[in-house]
C-alpha cells in the first residue's frame, strides 16, 4: 500500500500491510520521495519497501529527469530497498529505453512497471515486452475503466497474458467493493491500495490501522 510518512507506515504495518510503496506528491500519483523519509521508513518498519522514482505527474521524460531518476535508483539500491517502482510511456508504446537506463542504474533490484501501463494502446502486447525487459517482476495496472466486475475480467486477461513470467497487481481506485471481488473471484493475487486506506478516503489524509485491517478482512 501506498504511504508517503513515518506515520502512515506505522499505521500500515499495525494494520496488516504486506509491503509498502513509499511516494511523495500523491496527488500527482506519486513522484520519487526524499531518501532521508526512505531511511526513516525502513527503520520503522520491516515490511518491504518499494519506491517510486519518477519526476513528473505525467508518464513520458526527458534527458534530464533520466539523469536524476537515475541518481535517485542508485541511491536507493544503496539504502537496501526491496525494489523500485517505475514507468513511462511514448507514443501509447511502454518506453523501455529510458526504463533500462534507469534500471541499469540499480542493478539487481526488481522493479514494478506502474501505471504507466495503463496509457498503452496495446496492454496485452505490453505484457510480453515488459516480460522479456528483465527484472521487471509486477505491473501495476487498475484495470481500465467500468465497473469492478469489468475491471475484473480485464484483470484476469493480463493475468493469463503475463502466464506466470510476472505478477500483475490491480491498483488505483481500488475500494471495498472492488477489493471483495477482487478477493472472491481470484481475478488476480495482489492488490495495492492508496486512498481506502486513509481517513476520509482521502488521498492526503493519514492512513488509518483500522482501515488497513478492514481491508485485509475484505482481501480475505
Amino acid at each position: 500500500m501506498i504511504v508517503q510518512s513515518v506515520a502512515d507506515a506505522r499505521e500500515a504495518s499495525r494494520g496488516g500491510a504486506d509491503r509498502l510503496e513509499v511516494v511523495r506528491a500523491i496527488r500527482d500519483g506519486g513522484l520519487t520521495p526524499p531518501l532521508a523519509l526512505v531511511k526513516a521508513i525502513a527503520a520503522e518498519t520491516p515490511l518491504p519497501l518499494r519506491v517510486i522514482v519518477r519526476e513528473n505527474a505525467g508518464y513520458e521524460t526527458n534527458a534530464r529527469e533520466v539523469a536524476a531518476m537515475r541518481e535517485s535508483a542508485s541511491e536507493l539500491a544503496a539504502a537496501g530497498v526491496d525494489g523500485l517502482v517505475l514507468g513511462f510511456a511514448r507514443g501509447g508504446r511502454a518506453a523501455l529505453d529510458d526504463l533500462a537506463r534507469v534500471m541499469e542504474a540499480a542493478p539487481g533490484l526488481p522493479v514494478t512497471f506502474h501505471r504507466a501501463f495503463d496509457r498503452l494502446d496495446d496492454q496485452l502486447d505490453a505484457i510480453d515486452d515488459l516480460a522479456r525487459a528483465g527484472r521487471i517482476d509486477r505491473i501495476l495496472t487498475s484495470g481500465g475503466d467500468g465497473t469492478p466486475a469489468v475491471r475484473c475480467e480485464r484483470l484476469r486477461q493480463y493475468v493469463a497474458r503475463a502466464g506466470g513470467r510476472l505478477e500483475v497487481i490491480a491498483g488505483g481506485g481500488v475500494g471495498e467493493d472492488a477489493l471483495s471481488l477482487f478477493a472472491r473471484t481470484g481475478c488476480v493475487r495482489e492488490v495495492h491500495v492508496g486512498r481506502a486506506a486513509r481517513d476520509g478516503n482521502d488521498p492526503e489524509g493519514p492512513v488509518s490501522a483500522a482501515r488497513v485491517r478492514r481491508l485485509r478482512e475484505l482481501a480475505g
